[in-house]
C-alpha cells in the first residue's frame, strides 16, 4: 500500500525545502543529530519535549500535592491513581480510530488540552470522588494523546521514523528529568501556594505544547480498502499477540524505578545514595546511545532480531542483580553498575524494536487504532509490574531475579516468531504493510 500521503507534509516543508541544510549553528546541530533537519520534526520534537517537561513535573509532585496539601490519605491516593490509570487504557483503541479517519495532529492537540484543563482541575480536588473525576479525564486525555503521537511519530519522521522516534525519546528523558527538578523546588517549599504553582506549571506546559503542535502539518487521513472491517486491530491476531508480548518486555521499566531501588537497600551493602546514581547512569546512556542504538533497525524483521538481543539482555542484567545481593558495599556497586548497563542496553534495543513493529506491522489506514491497542499492553505493564516485581524478584530473592530475566528472554525469542506470523496472514489477506526506511 501507497506511504506517500503520509510522507507528503514531511517532504513538502522538510529537507526538500533546504531547512537545516545551509550553513551555521543549526547545520552543525543537524550535522550532529542535535537537531531534526526539517521544521516540522523541529515543532513536533518542541512539543512532545514541553509536554513531558510537564509530565516530570506532574509525576515528581502530584502524589505529594494530594497528600500533603488537599490532605487526601495516602491509601485513598494510591487507589484513585491506579483506577484511573487503567480506566484511561480504555481511551486508546476508540481515539486512535477517530485519529485514522480525522488526522492525527487535530486529535492530539485537542487531547493535550483536554490534559492541561483537567490538571488545573486538580487544584479545586477537596474529595476522593472529584479526584477520580479528574484523574480520569486526565488518563483518558494521555491515553488519546499516545495512540495520535505515534502515527504522527511515523508520518512526520518520514523517511526514517524510528531514528527520529528515538531522538524523541533522547530528548524526552532530558524533559521529564527536567521536570522532575523542578518539582523538587515545590517540595522543598511544601506549601499549599507552592503546590498549587506545581500543578498550574503542569497544565501551562501542556497548554504551550498543544499550541507548539498547531506549527506541524495536518497528516491526511489513508483511504480504508474495500471489505476492512471496523475495528481490525482487535481482530489481528499475530498483532494481539506482540501487544501481549511487549506488555511482558515492557515490565522491564519497572525494574529501576521499583524493583532495584528496593534490592540494593534491602539486600545488598551497597551505599543507599547509589538509587538515585543508578537512575543516572541509565539516564545519560539513554540520552547518549538512543539514537545511535535504532540505525540498525529499519524493518520488521530486524526489529525481531534486535527484540531477540534485547531479551537476552534483560536477562543478562537481572542476573548481574541478583549476584549483587550479598557481595561487599563496593563489590555490590560494581556489579549492578554493569547491570544496570546491561538493562539500558536491552531497553535501547528494544525500544528501537517496539516502535518499529508497532507501525511495521499495522496496516496504513488503521494506524492510530493500532497504536491505541499496541498501547495498551504498556499500560498494563505499568500496573502489574511492580506487584509482579514486588512478588518475584523482592519475595523470591535471586532465584526470582533470574526468573523474571528468563521471562524476558523467552519472550524476546517468541516475538520473532510472531513477526513472520504476522507477515504470512497479511501477505495471505493481501494486507502487506510497508515500512518506511
Amino acid at each position: 500500500m501507497d506511504t506517500t500521503s503520509q510522507r507528503r507534509p514531511d517532504e513538502r516543508t522538510g529537507t526538500a525545502a533546504g531547512e537545516g541544510t545551509g550553513r551555521g549553528l543549526p547545520a552543525r546541530l543537524v550535522a550532529r543529530g542535535l537537531l531534526p533537519d526539517t521544521g516540522p520534526k523541529r515543532a513536533f520534537a518542541a512539543a512532545t519535549f514541553i509536554n513531558q517537561i510537564g509530565k516530570g513535573l506532574f509525576i515528581a509532585g502530584a502524589a505529594l500535592f494530594f497528600t500533603r496539601s488537599v490532605g487526601l490519605p495516602v491509601a485513598q491516593v494510591g487507589f484513585a491513581m491506579g483506577t484511573a490509570a487503567l480506566i484511561g487504557l480504555a481511551a486508546g483503541i476508540p481515539v486512535g480510530h477517530l485519529a485514522d479517519r480525522h488526522g492525527p495532529r487535530e486529535v492530539f492537540r485537542l487531547a493535550v488540552v483536554v490534559q492541561a484543563l483537567a490538571v488545573a482541575g486538580l487544584v479545586f480536588v477537596r474529595s476522593i470522588p472529584w479526584l477520580i473525576a479528574c484523574l480520569c479525564v486526565t488518563e483518558l486525555a494521555v491515553s488519546a494523546g499516545t495512540a495520535a503521537r505515534g502515527p504522527l511519530t511515523r508520518a512526520v519522521g518520514a523517511p526514517n521514523p524510528t531514528r527520529y522516534r528515538s531522538y524523541l525519546r533522547a530528548l524526552n528523558n532530558i524533559a521529564v528529568g527536567g521536570g522532575a527538578l523542578a518539582a523538587g523546588a515545590a517540595v522543598q517549599v511544601d506549601t499549599r501556594t507552592a503546590y498549587v504553582c506545581l500543578v498550574l506549571g503542569t497544565a501551562a506546559m501542556f497548554l504551550v505544547s498543544a499550541v507548539i503542535s498547531s506549527r506541524i502539518p495536518s497528516v491526511p487521513p489513508v483511504e480504508v480498502p474495500e471489505g476492512s472491517g471496523r475495528w481490525p486491530a482487535l481482530k489481528d491476531k499475530p498483532y494481539v499477540a506482540l501487544t501481549a508480548l511487549d506488555g511482558i518486555m515492557s515490565i522491564q521499566n519497572q525494574v529501576l524505578i521499583f524493583a532495584l531501588p528496593l534490592w540494593i537497600i534491602g539486600h545488598t551493602d551497597a551505599p543507599r545514595w547509589f538509587v538515585g546514581a543508578s537512575v543516572a547512569v541509565n539516564t545519560a546512556l539513554v540520552v547518549c546511545l538512543q539514537v545511535r542504538v535504532s540505525r540498525g533497525v529499519g524493518d520488521n524483521m530486524s526489529a525481531g532480531r534486535t527484540a531477540r538481543r534485547a531479551g537476552a539482555a534483560f536477562l543478562l542484567s537481572t542476573a548481574l542483580i541478583a549476584v549483587a545481593g550479598g557481595a561487599p558495599g563496593w563489590a555490590a556497586v560494581i556489579v549492578v553498575v554493569l547491570g544496570v548497563v546491561a538493562l539500558t542496553v536491552g531497553e535501547l534495543w528494544y525500544t528501537a524494536a517496539s516502535f518499529e513493529l508497532s507501525f511495521g506491522l499495522a496496516p496504513e489506514h488503521a494506524q492510530g487504532q493500532y497504536s491505541g491497542l499496541f498501547a495498551i499492553g504498556q499500560g498494563l505493564s505499568n500496573a502489574i509490574g511492580p506487584p509482579v516485581l514486588g512478588l518475584v524478584c523482592i519475595g523470591w530473592g535471586k532465584p526470582g531475579w533470574f526468573a523474571a530475566g528468563a521471562l524476558f528472554l523467552v519472550a524476546g525469542q517468541v516475538i520473532p516468531l510472531v513477526v513472520k506470523w504476522s507477515e504470512r496472514t497479511r501477505a495471505q489477506s493481501g494486507l502487506v504493510t510497508e515500512t518506511v526506511t
